[in-house]
């Protein structure tokens, strides 16, 4: 690995976005109408809102030049952890700036963990949204680097009932639509494409996952109002196959005001682990 790149920013990317844009978004992650109108209308009473999440998109187009400047192969690249930190609700339109940073490449032997930034302002210069992805290069490890710092270790209580649990059905087409987002990765459409990774069908997008997570956690826990939504982070720990169920749950953190400790799972595996979301009162 190049440890030159430390440090190293791209961008700024500029991006226009509008209603259009936020409807399917919300589409993609699963809204429907017959439930959830006001975050696929853009007349819905109350005006269309915009699901937190939405927020992940910003730095999509800055990738591409990221594997460039890293030198990396998409097929060795494992999205593993991710946090998506709201500083101010989302409008449904804007123009916003968009910054990306390389703030660490850590040796696990294996693999290289390579941490970034990606900082979203509006025109104003106020910043909107942040998110930090780990990314596991495999392959890319054993340079005798920095092992990086032990991550906060989050489990669900075990036999203790959740304060909320939200399931949702994804549809078979899950991922063909949320591509359309930005990640065209072939992994998650191309059935050779899959094998190739080692699986034996396509898989769902991390962050579509993410955003369902999400969803569940307005509902769940912010009673609809995305406006209560501060942060989500979380371990992309298992794949999901499109038309699996995706069932949500959270715990009040007893020693964090705000704070739930979140889990997602499906009948087959938690897919989503060691998470929390911050939640204003």
């Amino acid at each position: 690995m190049d440890l030159s790149a430390i440090g190293k920013q791209l961008g700024p990317s500029i991006r226009e976005y509008d209603e259009k844009d936020v409807i399917f978004y919300n589409l993609s992650i699963g809204a429907q109408p017959e439930d959830s109108l006001e975050f696929v209308y853009e007349n819905a009473p109350g005006g269309l809102r915009v699901i937190p999440s939405f927020g992940v998109l910003f730095g999509h187009e800055l990738q591409p030049e990221l594997a460039s400047v890293l030198k990396l192969d998409p097929l060795r690249s494992i999205h593993g952890e991710h946090s998506l930190r709201v500083h101010r609700p989302l409008p449904p339109h804007g123009k916003t700036s968009t910054t990306l940073t390389v703030e660490n490449i850590y040796d696990k032997r294996k693999a290289a963990l390579i941490i970034t930034r990606v900082e979203t302002k509006d025109e104003e210069g106020e910043c909107l949204v942040e998110n930090v992805a780990v990314t596991f290069y495999v392959g890319g490890g054993g340079f005798g680097g920095d092992p990086g710092p032990r991550a906060e270790r989050i489990e669900a209580p075990q036999g203790a009932e959740p304060e909320f649990r939200v399931a949702y059905q994804t549809a078979e087409n899950q991922a063909a639509l949320y591509r359309l987002n930005g990640d065209m990765n072939p992994l998650h459409i191309d059935p050779a494409g899959a094998k190739t990774a080692g699986f034996d069908r396509p898989i769902l997008h991390g962050l579509c996952t993410f955003g369902f997570a999400t969803r569940a956690i307005v509902e769940g826990a912010c009673g609809g109002d995305v406006a209560r939504f501060r942060e989500l982070r979380t371990r992309l720990s298992e794949v999901v196959f499109p038309g699996e169920t995706l069932i949500t749950e959270g715990w009040k953190d007893k020693g964090n005001q705000g704070r739930y400790i979140i889990q997602t799972r499906t009948e087959r595996a938690v897919v989503l682990s060691n998470a929390y979301a911050v939640i204003d009162s």
